[in-house]
């Protein structure tokens, strides 16, 4: 061939319409994998565009994609944290980014990145299944905090965290649990509610939901709090810190007292949860060590690894700080503020809240 290849050109030796082979450049993620790889083979057969091939050009990037759904999120800081260590030690280079909680955000950016990184690492992705698994066709990825059968996976031991929880809420004599959700687009919310009602009916107390909060933010569990106090809950399970610390900071603002009339437990212990008052009960998962462990699975995939089919388990941990307290027989009113006590009931009440502080 004496000129230079075109579009065209590849789309006739690929057999596919040229706006075909512009998308795979473009937005490869859009494309079959199949359909992809011929256009990639007979675009390099041809020397159109050799150096911007996505999915011939990897190995050479050195470079890995962090998609994180909130950088704001404290949760998230540990996780980067120890990504960045890792990477760094295997001579790689991170390229991070924050979706705003929006699922189409979200794929647009990470597909646009495709053909600038080596491997993808979505933590707490929002996107529809169909489309990770479209990704992953394309380029090696590692899914956190979500399951996703045909793709690697990294997961906190949700279960194990909120049996914990329950039982210590439990030994502290409450039966009556509100969860204040998280996204209704997030997995993680998903199995700690459906951990929460399993536990519950296992030991027999009662539990309802509030939410969901889609910015799961201390913005968002302050207005969750008024809910809170118009239910008969003693206790609060929060879908994560920032949630949890809304509340305990809605609950005072409304004179409901944590933990003597309300107990609140949140989970992911992440700083803010040493820094609220009362400070906070909380899950612990090893976040740092799930960056780490997500990169260095991502890398060796990379490398030709093949990944398991069952999804890394993280442990956790009950960390049970001043946020949680005995339940006290004083209820809380639906008026806000004020705490209803039976005559009957008052010398035990006064002294259950002596015992528990």
């Amino acid at each position: 061939m004496d000129r230079r290849p075109t579009i065209y050109d590849v789309a006739q030796a690929a057999g596919v319409a040229a706006s075909t082979v512009s998308r795979a450049f473009a937005r490869p993620g859009r494309v079959k994998a199949e359909t992809a790889r011929r256009i990639f083979e007979a675009a390099e057969a041809l020397g159109y565009r050799t150096t911007a091939l996505p999915g011939l050009v990897p190995r050479r990037t050195r470079t890995l994609a962090l998609v994180v759904t909130d950088i704001t999120n404290p949760f998230y800081g540990d996780i980067i944290r120890g990504a960045h260590e890792a990477a760094h030690e295997l001579g790689y280079t991170l390229l991070l980014s924050h979706t705003q909680e929006d699922a189409q955000l979200e794929r647009d950016w990470t597909e646009r990145e495709l053909t600038a990184v080596e491997g993808v690492l979505l933590t707490s992705s929002r996107m529809s299944d169909s489309a990770i698994r479209m990704m992953a066709k394309q380029k090696p990825v590692v899914v956190l905090n979500r399951r996703l059968p045909e793709v690697p996976s990294i997961l906190v031991d949700n279960a194990r965290g909120i049996r914990r929880a329950v039982e210590h809420l439990t030994e502290l004599g409450h039966d009556a649990v509100t969860y204040v959700a998280g996204p209704e687009s997030s997995w993680t919310d998903g199995a700690r509610w459906l951990a929460l009602r399993e536990a519950a009916h296992e030991l027999d107390i009662r539990v309802r939901r509030i939410g969901p909060c889609n910015n799961p933010t201390v913005h968002a569990g302050f207005g969750r709090a008024r809910e809170v106090v118009t239910t008969s809950s003693t206790a609060v399970i929060a879908y994560n810190d920032a949630v949890a610390i809304g509340v305990v900071k809605g609950l005072t603002r409304l004179g409901v007292p944590v933990p003597e009339a309300v107990s609140v437990v949140g989970f992911d212990n992440t700083l803010l949860s040493e820094i609220i008052e009362p400070e906070l009960t909380t899950v612990a998962a090893p976040l740092q060590a799930m960056g780490a462990t997500a990169v260095k699975n991502l890398v060796a995939m990379i490398g030709g690894a093949v990944p398991s089919r069952e999804p890394i388990i993280m442990p956790v941990r009950l960390v049970v700080r001043r946020s949680t307290g005995q339940r006290s027989r004083n209820r809380v009113s639906p008026a806000l503020g004020t705490r209803n006590v039976s005559s009957s009931a008052s010398a035990a009440a006064r002294s259950t809240e002596s015992g528990s502080r």
